[in-house]
């Protein structure tokens, strides 16, 4: 039966609100809204239960909620691990698959739903792209079509600022000190030295620009032709210097420079000099690049090049969020540069230090540990060293701690804060032999007090950041096997991993905290974080990171590689949300958070903020079933 236009067109209005509506074609929703039908269902009707046979139907929420329920669950109070509201689909899993679903699907409130008979479904996969694509790929098309929206949000800001796109007259720094060309070459060098410049402009009385002369020319025409200083500047100077207008762009410029081998530009408009650009100020472009901050950091021999440095790695995130880069990579880069960073003040402080006669690792705990720092990070590290046969550990962590409150203290002028918990390297009880460190994490997992636990979930994601990185491969093998062994150990990390649950509503989208916020971090990063810790360490994992940590154990067989997927992808996309709210926060000059207001979030980072929720609960409800929580 043809579905009346207006009809067509109000339902065509409601679903392209909605992902994955939004992308398709008109034919093709014209196409399954005439194959639609409308079912109501009252608040604890079952909408679809667990059953052999395969799915019959596609559902669609036109108008209230849909609870998925594990019936191992159900008899606890808010027990769903899945809401679905408003133009949200189910069960896609179970359709693609061609099979029963696994969970009760329930309505929350009184609910109505489109409903498309699943022969329908799979003509509509057939037939249009977008629809397909999101299907069997609902997450990672959903952060697709988040990541494009962020790009544009981001090239804008960036755009603003100079770049190898900007033209010649954004980017000169001074007006140029120039000379007459007749002025002796002693003057024009004492003007040079005086002034802490490299180049000299020879101009007209017009103030044309007709020569130039550097200080590699001195060398070259001044020095080995033994000419004398009394010479006039036109005797030594390049002659009809190369220019360029103002509005011509830097990289054009930079490929002159290239071509020519030019280590100057003159910016000429109307026949008069406006400016110098030289290659050092094209370099000061590009300074936020990866080979640019890591060589600066390498070089450094003082602090204050490093807190530039540090400097430099912010900005340089918030341009790799303008291209698209991913949330992964990203908190990777940001940690490896922020290693370098680190290693770069631990070289400086041991010079001419008795600390280098000591065998020891320098170790990243917490989010360092884990490869996993964002913007928004204080100090998580400690020291461990080797004792010699006959050595004293308390000699050596004295002549230790002094050289790691000095780091401490660098690395708070760098921009990471000193830890409020004194979980640094300077304090006594994280500066450990092997043997301390073995004792302190057997006495953790063995009595397992409210601390213990509080302290495994930082400390056990240690990884060697200088020094001897033996040491800490050793403490890392004999952790592996001593917490598999303790399963009441373990047990105790997923009872109190499962007091933080994601802030996710029956009715409403979210459960909000003070001033309408969620905590992406507490809330939102740290269930993927302490599931993935808890079930690699049950598992004798290797990695500590907690992108790593889930490959592994898909890796393993422990999880499904489609449901490992899907947990990734959730985590990182929380872990986007919290870098833009970082860089926000930055650009406002505001205090650094974790919390953001729902209500700030466009719809579809809502959707997926959602969706990121949910695959934290499934997760979550897998530690439960594991360790009988």
């Amino acid at each position: 039966m043809t579905t009346p236009y207006a009809l067509l067109a109000a339902t065509i209005d409601q679903l392209t609100r909605f992902a994955p509506f939004d992308q398709m074609e008109r034919d093709h929703l014209a196409w399954m809204i005439e194959r639609l039908k409308l079912s109501y269902y009252a608040r604890d009707e079952i909408v679809l239960a667990p059953a052999e046979q395969p799915v019959d139907t596609f559902y669609i929420i036109k108008q209230g909620v849909i609870l998925g329920e594990q019936d191992v669950v159900r008899a606890q109070e808010n027990a769903a691990w899945l809401e679905l509201h408003e133009g949200e689909c189910f069960p896609l899993g179970a359709l693609l698959s061609k099979r029963g679903v696994t969970s009760t699907y329930r309505a929350g409130i009184d609910t109505f739903c489109y409903e498309l008979a699943a022969v329908d479904f799979r003509e509509l996969l057939k037939a249009s792209e977008p629809f397909h694509d999101f299907c069997t790929r609902r997450i990672a098309n959903l952060l697709e079509q988040s990541k494009q929206i962020i790009q544009a949000q981001y090239a804008k800001s960036t755009s603003d600022q100079q770049s190898m796109s900007s033209p010649l007259s954004a980017i000169i720094r001074r007006e140029p000190i120039t000379c007459a060309p007749d002025t002796s070459l002693r003057e024009v060098l004492e003007i040079m030295h005086k002034n802490g410049i490299g180049s000299m402009v020879a101009v007209d009385a017009a103030r044309r620009p007709v020569g130039i002369f550097t200080l590699h020319d001195v060398l070259s025409r001044v020095t080995l032709p033994a000419l004398s200083l009394e010479q006039p500047l036109a005797a030594a100077m390049t002659a009809n210097p190369y220019t360029m207008p103002p509005h011509a762009f830097a990289y054009e410029a930079a490929l002159v420079m290239a071509k020519h081998g030019f280590r100057h530009i003159l910016v000429e408009e109307n026949g008069q000099l406006k400016g110098l650009i030289s290659e050092k100020d094209l370099f000061s472009l590009q300074r936020v690049g990866l080979r640019q901050i890591g060589g600066t950091i390498r070089n450094a021999d003082k602090l204050e090049t490093l807190v530039g440095s540090a400097k430099d790695i912010r900005q340089l995130a918030h341009n790799m969020m303008a291209q698209g880069v991913a949330a992964e990579q990203l908190t990777q880069i940001i940690s490896t540069l922020n290693d370098l960073l680190t290693t770069r003040i631990i070289e400086l402080e041991l010079q001419d230090s008795p600390v280098r006669d000591i065998e020891f690792c320098w170790m990243a705990l917490g989010s360092e540990g884990r490869f996993e720092q964002t913007l928004n990070t204080d100090q998580d590290n400690g020291i461990i060293f080797c004792v010699q046969e006959g050595g004293d550990a308390n000699a050596l962590r004295a002549v230790l701690l002094p050289f790691a409150r000095r780091v401490n203290l660098a690395l708070a002028e760098c921009g990471f804060p000193l830890c409020n918990g004194e979980v640094m390297a300077s304090n006594p009880k994280w500066c450990l032999s092997l043997k301390e460190w073995k004792a302190t994490f057997a006495n953790w997992i063995d009595h397992g007090a409210p601390m213990d636990l509080l302290h495994s979930t930082i400390f056990f994601d240690f990884r060697p950041l200088y020094g001897t990185g033996r040491l800490a491969g050793e403490l890392r093998d004999w952790l592996r096997e001593a917490a598999r062994k303790n399963s009441r150990f373990l047990h105790q990390l997923a009872v109190n991993a499962l007091r933080n649950r994601p802030p996710l509503g029956l009715v409403r989208d979210f459960v909000t905290g003070d001033g309408h916020t969620l905590d992406l971090k507490l809330n939102g990063i740290t269930p993927f974080v302490d599931a993935a810790r808890i079930f690699s360490l049950a598992n004798g994992g290797r990695q500590t990171n907690t992108a790593g940590r889930i490959r592994e154990l898909a890796e393993n067989k422990f999880l499904r590689e489609q449901d490992a997927e899907a947990y990734i992808e959730a985590f990182l996309f929380i872990q986007l949300l919290r870098l833009r709210l970082h860089h926000d926060q930055c650009e406002q000059d505001i205090p650094l958070t974790n919390k953001a207001d729902p209500d700030s979030l466009n719809h579809l980072d809502r959707r997926i903020l959602k969706e990121a929720f949910r695959q934290a609960r499934k997760l979550q409800t897998k530690l439960e079933l594991d360790y009988q929580v």
